[in-house]
């Protein structure tokens, strides 16, 4: 079941980035092949549902994060892709790892098979990667469009808002932000050519518009330690222990 309002914002991606909508859904069918039968569902629904949820991008301020994020063990961590490397090297391994797989593949192999949750999502310009869901453990599928099989569409355009819009979808009771700038720097994480930079600032642009839009109608209650976004609480480190229960 789709978001209410999401096909337009889906339409209005496709215009802006030139994207083809087929391409997309043939991803998707790729993928939803590949996929076994699951309980993945289920899973995430237990780790999520009523919990307070971290959720983990590569923007700048990923680096000031990580000390504070090792505070909190215990916290359901989601991360984007491209902070995955830099997380597990200061010993974090996120609950559930939302990528379309062009992060680093030593690293996403390194913990394919624990007990992480990958989030892989399908569209037109990574079906050549799809095969690499057979080395995870632990996988469900997403896609921009129409949800089909065991394929699930929960709203979100980069990795980093996904992973918010999966968190308000399984009905986190707090949602915090860390290195989810979305301002006119991208962090050295991220690992983006100079060719690809105006575009990669584009889509940071439109992250953050769907999460101010986001922020109009979830249930969950949010917040960012990272720049401010509309309909965010922006908070402090120091303010993490009372807002982290």
């Amino acid at each position: 079941m789709l978001l209410l309002g999401w096909k337009q914002r889906y339409s209005d991606i496709l215009k802006e980035f030139r994207y083809d909508g087929k391409k997309d859904k043939e991803s998707a069918i790729i993928l939803n092949s590949i996929l076994k039968k699951s309980d993945i569902n289920k899973k995430i629904l237990n780790l999520v549902k009523g919990k307070t949820v971290l959720v983990i991008g590569s923007g700048p301020s990923l680096s000031s994060a990580i000390p504070k994020l090792r505070n909190y063990k215990n916290s359901i961590k989601i991360a984007a892709d491209s902070s995955i490397k830099p997380l597990v090297e200061n010993g974090i391994i996120p609950d559930i790892i939302v990528t379309d797989l062009d992060g680093d593949e030593n690293i996403l192999e390194k913990i394919a098979k624990t007990k992480s949750i990958f989030v892989v999502h399908a569209h037109g310009d990574n079906i050549e990667k799809l095969e690499f869901v057979k080395k995870i453990k632990n996988c469900m599928g997403t896609t921009q469009s129409i949800p089909f099989g065991k394929i699930h569409n929960f709203g979100g355009f980069t990795d980093g808002d996904r992973g918010v819009f999966l968190a308000n979808h399984y009905d986190a009771k707090k949602i915090i932000l860390f290195g989810m700038d979305f301002g006119d720097r991208i962090g050295k994480f991220s690992k983006t050519k100079k060719s690809e930079r105006k575009t990669k600032l584009m889509k940071l642009k439109r992250g953050k518009s769907l999460l101010e839009w986001l922020a109009t109608f979830t249930k969950s209650e949010l917040f960012t330690t990272s720049k401010p976004i509309k309909g965010f609480k922006k908070i402090s480190y120091k303010e993490l222990d009372i807002i982290i229960t």
